[in-house]
């Protein structure tokens, strides 16, 4: 019997230590609601992955607030307690084009266009954001207010809000979701 368990307890251990937490890919480009969300940040892949402090969080979303304002939050939180999670906000969404990230705010707002990006352990460690020097873009392939979907790509540098002033680099970002 304590073979079979210690077999058991090899096995288990293996399956969980060499199971990769780290992306090795972007999702594929798509413009279907297929609930995708990718990118690079200074060149190392990142998607969201891991449920939330309550298993039903969604770990990707996007949801029109207002007139035509709309939120993507997507989350990692494959290493807890470490978390990471970008937030977009950008306001009056009513067409496929590109949506620029070039104001400054000193905290996500609903006042201008945003891209954010956090790490955190419990509480913020990190927090990045875009500006009128840190700047980037997201462009809409497609905003489908009928079937409530949305698709895109995006880029941007954004700048540490309160600790090391090097500035984030997030390439080749792709989206694909269902709003809300």
């Amino acid at each position: 019997m304590k073979t079979i368990r210690s077999i058991y307890l090899l096995a288990a251990s293996f399956a969980f230590f060499s199971c990769s937490k780290d992306a090795v890919e972007l999702p594929p480009a798509t413009q279907t609601g297929a609930n995708t969300f990718g990118c690079k940040i200074d060149d190392k892949f990142w998607v969201p992955v891991g449920f939330g402090i309550v298993p039903t969080a969604p770990i990707l979303e996007a949801r029109f607030m207002g007139e035509n304002n709309l939120l993507i939050n997507a989350r990692n939180f494959s290493s807890s307690p470490t978390e990471t999670e970008f937030e977009f906000f950008i306001k009056t969404v009513t067409a496929p084009g590109i949506y620029l990230l070039n104001t400054t705010v000193s905290y996500p707002t609903s006042a201008a266009n945003y891209a954010y990006y956090v790490h955190r352990k419990f509480t913020p460690d990190n927090e990045w954001i875009t500006s009128a020097q840190y700047t980037g873009s997201i462009n809409f392939t497609r905003v489908d207010t009928i079937n409530h979907i949305v698709s895109g790509t995006f880029a941007f540098q954004a700048i540490n809000m309160y600790n090391d002033p090097q500035p984030l680099n997030v390439t080749e970002g792709r989206f694909d979701i269902k709003v809300q």
